[in-house]
């Protein structure tokens, strides 16, 4: 337990049970329907998951970790990515829409955080909205367009959810990604457990409207191990994903 020292976006960030919402997070942006047409006229995310999956990870990582000149980097590549992803209906360089990236991806990690280690103080829920501000102004997003407060983030957040629609070109892009028949044996096998834990993760509400059903038994297992078994093991083995992101980014090997 720390005594004084607010939590941090790298307290957080570095945890590996944080992939786990990885998924709620991508059905979360795709139900807004400018970044789910979008994703399905311009990205091939859906074909290539284990290459979108290094890019986020290597990108928050970056942020969490990086020096300066690292954060630039990482920002120029993002910036090289989405630069040719526009149409007339869709701009993945749009501040409102990467604001919403950002956010899915704030709120993802703070469900995440929470369901293992228990509800964030005032002070930490604080510090770390201030902190994961970096993840949304590297996207380009201007700084002030990112919740002051908990409270303020909490508004906007409801505001969005009121806007999210899943329709069928957000549902067909989400059964690709979690049934998908390509990628190495092991990340399929893995796909059933993911499907149960991102159904677990959604409001019932969104969870219907991607078609997921939820096992409640197969989920609470999945919660027990979060809160029980996992905070004891090693911090060699809890921060691994980061330590290996980050090597293979200071490498130079972006693939």
């Amino acid at each position: 337990m720390r005594a004084t020292t607010p939590l941090r976006i790298a307290d957080v960030s570095a945890e590996a049970m944080l992939l786990a919402g990885g998924a709620r997070a991508i059905l979360l942006q795709l139900a807004n329907p400018a970044v789910g047409h979008g994703v399905a006229e311009h990205s091939d995310f859906a074909d290539r998951p284990l290459d979108r999956l290094r890019g986020t990870l290597t990108y928050l990582y970056v942020i969490g970790f990086g020096t300066p000149d690292e954060i630039a980097r990482v920002a120029r590549e993002v910036g090289r990515a989405h630069a040719p992803v526009r149409s007339e209906t869709y701009d993945a360089r749009d501040p409102g829409l990467q604001l919403w990236v950002a956010a899915t991806l704030y709120a993802s990690a703070v469900q995440m955080y929470e369901l293992v280690y228990g509800t964030l103080g005032e002070t930490d829920a604080q510090a770390l909205l201030d902190d994961s501000a970096a993840v949304a102004t590297t996207l380009g997003v201007p700084r002030a367009s990112w919740p002051a407060t908990p409270a303020a983030f909490a508004e906007y957040w409801q505001r969005c959810e009121r806007g999210l629609r899943v329709d069928d070109v957000a549902r067909a892009v989400a059964l690709a990604l979690l049934h998908p028949r390509s990628g190495p044996w092991w990340f399929r096998l893995a796909m059933p457990s993911v499907r149960v834990v991102t159904a677990g993760l959604l409001s019932a509400q969104l969870r219907d409207a991607y078609g997921l059903q939820l096992d409640e038994r197969r989920f609470g297992r999945f919660v027990w191990f979060a809160q029980t078994v996992y905070p004891r093991l090693p911090r060699v083995i809890r921060h691994a994903p980061k330590r290996h992101y980050l090597k293979v980014f200071r490498s130079g090997d972006m693939g």
